[in-house]
């Protein structure tokens, strides 16, 4: 299927590795142009040229964290001079977290929160103004399904994964007069990096190995009884962002083997 990508102009924040990475990827193989940005300079780089040579397409590998303002101005700046603006959006620099209410400090809470919700509210406010002007857009914001059905060791994650679904849907009511559709993918469990860390944190106190820990949590919440790829998510990014989806306005995808046990 043509999805009518090629000439796109995408930016992917959080694309050093995992889900963004393969986003981006999925893009470029589509004929998109991709911005790509992580906090990794030397890795970023290479994963954009990396980008250029399997896909012939112009990737511009961005060093920034997305919490600091002056590194998401510098970003601005530099795609503003390599493609002139952006058509798709996508917000997916984030972290999985450990800890428990009662202990966890007031810095941890607002570090999460500027990772996840403010980070999404900076680069609309930074690229909405291109998609304006060329008269539409879209904006794909990567939540989780714990912001609906939440795991209890990751209370600041659950939390900050639900105010940016809800950033979504605001968005998306403030946005949609200028054609620009913006919507969240929630994914359940895609096997990235974050993962392994998480793994190799929490199966020391059980006595397990990481990978012993992944197949229980895969058996244990999802029918499928597996991990997702990151390669197979970024297919709902695709769609999503295409005009195929032009009637998907303000709302969130579960993608999740069946993980969600309720219905909407």
């Amino acid at each position: 299927m043509d999805l009518g990508l090629k000439g796109k102009q995408v930016f992917v924040t959080g694309a050093g590795r995992g889900i963004g990475l393969a986003v981006a990827r999925a893009f470029a193989r589509e004929g998109a142009d991709v911005a790509i940005g992580a906090r990794s300079a030397d890795q970023i780089k290479q994963e954009a040229d990396k980008i250029t040579a399997d896909f012939g397409v112009r990737a511009l590998g961005l060093p920034m964290d997305v919490t600091v303002p002056e590194d998401l101005e510098k970003a601005r700046l530099s795609i503003e001079k390599a493609f002139g603006g952006v058509d798709i959006l996508i917000n997916n620099a984030g972290t999985g977290t450990e800890e428990t209410i009662l202990e966890s400090p007031d810095e941890k809470w607002y570090a999460v929160w500027d990772l996840h919700v403010m980070a999404a509210v900076r680069t609309a406010r930074a690229f909405a103004p291109y998609m304006i002007k060329r008269g539409a857009g879209v904006i794909l914001n990567t939540s989780s399904i714990c912001a609906r059905q939440p795991l209890g060791y990751e209370p600041i994650y659950n939390v900050t994964k639900a105010a940016l679904s809800m950033l979504g849907k605001c968005l998306s009511e403030e946005l949609i007069k200028h054609n620009i559709r913006v919507n969240t993918i929630s994914p359940g469990l895609i096997l990235t990096p974050d993962w392994w860390k998480t793994a190799g944190i929490l199966s020391k106190d059980k006595g397990i190995t990481p990978e012993d820990f992944l197949d229980g949590i895969a058996k244990d919440n999802a029918p499928i009884k597996r991990f997702g790829t990151p390669e197979e998510l970024a297919e709902t990014y695709l769609f999503l962002a295409s005009d195929k989806a032009s009637y998907c306005v303000g709302s969130t995808y579960y993608v999740d083997g069946g993980w969600l046990r309720v219905v909407e």
